[in-house]
C-alpha cells in the first residue's frame, strides 16, 4: 500500500507529459519476439526417449527450476530457447550429446501481471494468459470512473530497480479512435494509473 501512495504521489507531483510529443512506436511490443519467461510459469521440460528426465514444472519465485542430473537452471528473464540450450549443455556432461534432444514449451503463462490503479471501476493487480493493450487493460479495469480524468492518464514503466518513466495516455482519444498509436502492449510490471 505504501508503494501505491508513492506512486501517486510521483504521478501528481511530477504532472504527465503531453500525449502528443511522445514515440509511442519505440516501446517495445513482446508479440514480435521470442516469450520471456517469468517465476510461477508451467514449463514442459521434453528429453527426447528419456521419460525419467522429461517432466513438467513450475518456475519457482527465486526463477529457478530443478532438474534429475541437471539440477538448478535459471529459468525467469530467459526464453525457452536459451533454457533449451542450456539444459542441453548441462545434460551432454551425463549422457551421449546425441541422445540430449531437448525441448522446452511454455504450458501456462502466470507471470504476466499489471497494475491499474486510481479512478477506474475496479482497481486491482490483473494476470492474463496473453499480451494485452491499453484499451483491453483498461476494460479489464471496467473503465474509468465519474472521478476520472482518464485524459490525463499515465503508465509508469519500470526498466530497472528504481528507473522509472510515466507513458502518457489520453484515453479519451484512443477509446475514440483517434491515436491508435497509444494503445501499446502492457509489459509486466507496468501501472496504468487514472487520476
Amino acid at each position: 500500500m505504501r508503494a501505491f501512495f508513492f506512486l501517486l504521489v510521483m504521478v501528481l507531483g511530477t504532472g504527465c507529459a503531453s500525449s502528443r510529443g511522445f514515440e509511442y512506436g519505440k516501446e517495445p511490443d513482446p508479440r514480435s519476439q521470442e516469450y520471456v519467461v517469468g517465476p510461477a510459469d508451467q514449463l514442459r521440460i521434453n528429453v527426447w526417449r528419456d521419460n525419467e528426465l522429461s517432466l513438467e514444472l513450475r518456475v519457482r519465485p527465486d526463477g529457478n527450476i530443478t532438474l534429475p542430473l541437471v539440477g538448478d537452471i535459471k529459468a525467469a528473464g530467459r526464453t525457452p530457447s536459451q533454457i533449451r540450450d542450456d539444459i542441453t549443455n548441462q545434460l551432454t556432461k551425463y549422457v551421449k550429446s546425441e541422445t540430449a534432444k531437448v525441448t522446452v514449451a511454455v504450458l501456462m503463462v502466470n507471470s504476466y501481471k499489471f497494475s491499474v490503479a486510481g479512478n477506474v471501476e475496479h482497481p486491482g493487480l490483473f494476470t492474463s494468459p496473453y499480451f494485452v493493450t491499453v484499451l483491453e487493460a483498461m476494460a479489464m479495469a471496467g473503465g474509468p470512473n465519474r472521478f476520472a480524468a482518464p485524459d490525463r492518464a499515465v503508465i509508469v514503466r519500470t526498466y530497472s530497480p528504481g528507473a522509472t518513466r510515466q507513458i502518457p495516455i489520453d484515453y479519451d482519444t484512443l477509446k475514440n479512435g483517434e491515436r491508435p498509436e497509444q494503445n501499446i502492449v502492457v509489459l509486466t510490471g507496468d501501472t496504468i494509473f487514472v487520476p
